[in-house]
């Protein structure tokens, strides 16, 4: 009777606080948070919120300070906190593709269209929607809200939250990431490393090519290379609790020339490494740093002592390696009722998290196939589920 009566007041809970979490998500979208762009407009929104209720609130901000994470408590800090995670970037959208423009909230048939609705402002909007039923009650353990930027781009933003913590001597006990999971827990997800090689040739007429150095040929030939690695990789997968088991590697994007009849003294080549392991990651980096050196770069400076490749790194993102008894997966389990655990093949700042010493699990409202995608959504439902469960962690909390 006691379990009901609590489903009732939390089903009542979710009916009160869903049209302010409709009118938060659709304030959040319209901040245009682009990686890389500025986002101060939507943290100081965040943070007014917050704020207003009592909370503590710390920013760190990128070199340029266009950029800030936003960490904020409600509570007095015991060492024993729980962090509420989610990333303010969104990646771009380009408005002719869109049904409606992508960063105006659109409501039709119980779904909120919208840049970003699903990954991950939707999370964001129940954390804050809820933010009043933290703070109207003394909780025994803090709740903090820790929004960062660039997550899309390499996790650059949650790094300076983490170190500013450590210097603060802030602790938590648990770090829930509410990507979309259609509110199921993941326990582990790979790593993300993403770089760019610039390739430096000699330019030329296409009517003797032996006078120039074709830095596109050059190009292809590392590509090769990082084919075969590719074709390595999947003999080394030391388990299945990824889809696929193995990492992954792709070519994205190559950039160079400017004629068919002109020898390109340029080139570029976006790459990718999702890797189940560091091992994996460190094979990947040695091999092709190893090829450069010995094969690739000096067949360059035979013809041209200027030539050059150069791998820059953009982001080199950890996985969340899997732990038998997480006690934030059993804090999530327990509060959805739902015991099922799954893996990503994506990354997460969940890693980062985890290698600072605070059990983290990944749970929060969406589907993963709608972030990205034209005409992105998230339903009510979902968001619905993903304030229930915020209710039901803040009635353990008081």
């Amino acid at each position: 009777m006691l379990i009901s009566n609590l489903n009732f007041m939390n089903n009542n809970a979710v009916n009160e606080l869903f049209p302010e979490t409709l009118q938060i998500l659709r304030d959040l979208i319209s901040f245009r948070t682009i990686s890389g762009e500025n986002n101060l407009e939507f943290v100081n929104y965040c943070e007014k919120k917050l704020t207003s209720l009592g909370a503590r609130s710390i920013k760190t901000y990128n070199k340029e300070k266009i950029q800030a994470n936003l960490f904020s408590t409600i509570g007095d800090d015991n060492g024993k906190g729980i962090i509420l995670s989610g990333h303010s970037d969104v990646v771009p959208a380009i408005s002719s593709d869109w049904t409606s423009d992508p960063f105006i909230a659109r409501d039709n048939n119980n779904k909120i269209f919208g840049r970003g609705t699903c990954d991950m402002k939707g999370f964001i909007a129940c954390t804050l929607a809820v933010a009043p039923l933290f703070a109207s009650k003394k909780l025994s353990t803090p709740i903090h809200f820790s929004y960062t930027f660039d997550e899309e781009t390499g996790c650059l933003g949650a790094p300076l939250v983490l170190d500013d913590l450590k210097k603060r001597n802030i602790k938590a006990s648990a770090c829930i990431i509410g990507e979309p999971t259609n509110m199921k827990a993941i326990t582990a997800n790979k790593g993300y490393n993403e770089y760019i090689t610039y390739f430096t040739g000699l330019s030329g007429h296409a009517s003797n090519p032996e006078v120039g150095v074709s830095a596109i040929e050059y190009a292809i030939e590392y590509s090769n290379k990082l084919l075969e690695l590719r074709n390595d990789l999947k003999k080394r997968s030391n388990g299945k609790i990824f889809s696929p088991e193995y990492t992954t590697l792709q070519i994205g994007k190559i950039s160079g020339g400017i004629g068919a009849n002109v020898i390109a003294d340029q080139c570029s080549l976006e790459w990718e490494v999702r890797p189940i392991n560091k091992e994996d990651s460190d094979f990947v980096n040695k091999s092709i740093e190893e090829f450069t050196k010995k094969i690739l770069l000096p067949k360059i400076k035979k013809k041209n002592p200027k030539g050059n490749i150069n791998k820059i790194v953009i982001g080199e993102v950890v996985g969340f390696d899997k732990e038998e008894n997480s006690s934030a997966t059993n804090l999530i389990c327990n509060l959805t009722g739902d015991n099922s655990k799954n893996t990503m093949p994506f990354g997460t700042e969940a890693g980062l998290f985890q290698n600072a010493g605070i059990s983290t699990v990944i749970c929060g409202p969406g589907s993963i196939d709608q972030a990205h995608t034209v005409d992105e959504y998230i339903t009510y439902d979902q968001l619905k589920s993903c304030l229930k469960m915020l209710i039901s962690l803040r009635e353990k909390m008081i």
